[in-house]
């Protein structure tokens, strides 16, 4: 009986000591450099993801079939840029316009794009209700909701930072995974 006690011990203690090595493991992952978990000389993209872009040309083209005209405003962006557009409304002139710094936008990994319209006349705008093509629903919308079929996220549908231009793909991906170096493959979405 005794031997029984002394192994219900051993097992109750080996998996306390389990569970504990678990949850250590995981703090020790989000506050490891890059490189511990993932690979080591994973650099930032220069471009957008192949798949992003490709998308991105699909978008253009199919908006196009509809009447609609969209500029692409800004696509793979350097974390540097990243850095000034965060600072802006807040260490310089100008409007909150991000809430991420660089390295925390899927922009910098080439994984994001923004979009405006172009009215007749060739103005760039930004007006979620022009309906430029008068088929009485906004053009904004026409394009959204193609970018989604196309399998983009609309930065729109976000609960605490409305960002109404913007359009991503994560591929499953976080911030965290991506600022430790794990990368979407070329072709991670070719399959829709």
């Amino acid at each position: 009986m005794r031997i029984l006690s002394n192994l219900i011990n051993v097992l109750f203690f080996t998996g306390i000591v389990a569970l504990l090595f678990f949850f250590l493991l995981q703090q020790m992952e989000k506050e490891a450099p890059q490189g511990v978990f993932y690979s080591e000389d994973v650099s930032l993209p220069d471009n957008l993801h192949p798949t992003v872009k490709e998308r991105k040309d699909e978008l253009v083209e199919r908006v196009r079939e509809k009447g609609i005209q969209i500029v692409i405003t800004e696509g793979h962006r350097s974390e540097e840029k990243q850095d000034a557009l965060y600072a802006q409304g807040r260490s310089s002139e100008g409007e909150v316009v991000t809430h991420a710094k660089g390295g925390e936008s899927y922009h910098n990994y080439g994984l994001a794009i923004d979009f405006a319209l172009k009215a007749e006349g060739g103005n760039v705008i930004w007006d979620r209700e022009y309906d430029g093509n008068g088929n009485g629903q906004s053009d904004w919308m026409e394009t959204v909701e193609v970018a989604k079929e196309l399998g983009f996220e609309w930065g729109g549908d976000w609960e605490n930072f409305k960002d109404y231009p913007h359009l991503q793909m994560d591929f499953g991906l976080s911030i965290r995974e991506l600022k430790r170096g794990k990368r979407p493959g070329d072709d991670s979405l070719n399959d829709r």
